[in-house]
């Protein structure tokens, strides 16, 4: 056996390590380009962005569902990538918090929630009735799309959407939480997002807690917390709305 072949056996063994390993490769690669943007595009955005495209290249080259994962090699990115290290990273966000600041918002910041989840369904619907979708269930299920991806889906299921549907509500949610996290460093001046209580308003209108999390960190890394601190009940609060009091909704125009 050479030492290529023994390398590839080590790594395959050792799942979950190489993952950690190729995360902090792609980490590194991420703030260096972030560099060059000299703070404009923050690094961890692009890390998810390049996270993405290895998830397209793995569902591409295998066929699979689960994309860079179905991978033997690269197998551990499951692990990595799945709810349990999700829900950690969400919830560890808010650690760094402060109890005071967070009262200061009070009920704008919950008003914020049931904002910006309405915003999402008219914007859902705005796009999918053009393109031909107009059934309700179709048209919300979308509109829980473009919440986030977690959403959309549980919707669709709620629902009885197509699988097509849902797979189009989970791309809804993809290219939103993209376009926050990029777009996030430029308005955030425009719309003086400097303070505590304007990025808690912000993560709960905008939702997706990867988007405003990135995006923030690239403005003030000290306002990530709080912006996730909302971002983070988007994703319950859309399960309940969605499938419910907005499919009640949306059955009296369509």
């Amino acid at each position: 056996m050479d030492m290529a072949a023994m390398i590839t056996k080590l790594f395959v063994k050792n799942g979950m390590i190489f993952a950690f390993m190729l995360l902090g490769i792609i980490m590194f690669v991420a703030y260096k380009l972030g560099g060059l943007t000299k703070g404009r595009v923050h690094g961890s955005a692009i890390a998810i962005f390049l996270g993405l495209v290895l998830a397209y290249i793995g569902g591409v080259t295998s066929g699979g569902n689960k994309g860079i994962a179905d991978i033997p090699l690269f197998a551990g990115m499951g692990l990595v990538g799945g709810a349990m290290f999700r829900d950690f990273a969400i919830v560890s966000t808010a650690f760094g918090a402060d109890l005071r600041e967070i009262k200061k918002i009070g009920w704008r910041g919950v008003a914020s929630l049931f904002f910006g989840e309405f915003i999402c369904l008219v914007a859902g619907i705005a796009v999918a009735y053009p393109l031909g979708y107009t059934s309700a269930v179709d048209l919300v299920t979308i509109g829980a799309g473009v919440a986030t991806f977690v959403v959309g889906p549980v919707t669709g299921a709620a629902l009885g959407a197509s699988s097509e549907v849902i797979a189009i509500s989970i791309a809804a949610g993809v290219v939103k939480s993209v376009l926050v996290m990029v777009v996030t460093p430029f308005v955030a001046k425009p719309l003086s997002i400097d303070n505590p209580q304007s990025a808690m308003a912000f993560g709960g209108i905008m939702g997706t807690t990867s988007g405003t999390a990135a995006g923030m960190a690239a403005v003030n890394p000290k306002l990530v917390p709080y912006a996730a601190m909302t971002a983070t009940f988007y994703t319950g609060l859309g399960c309940l709305l969605f499938p419910s009091v907005f499919y009640f909704l949306t059955t009296l125009f369509f």
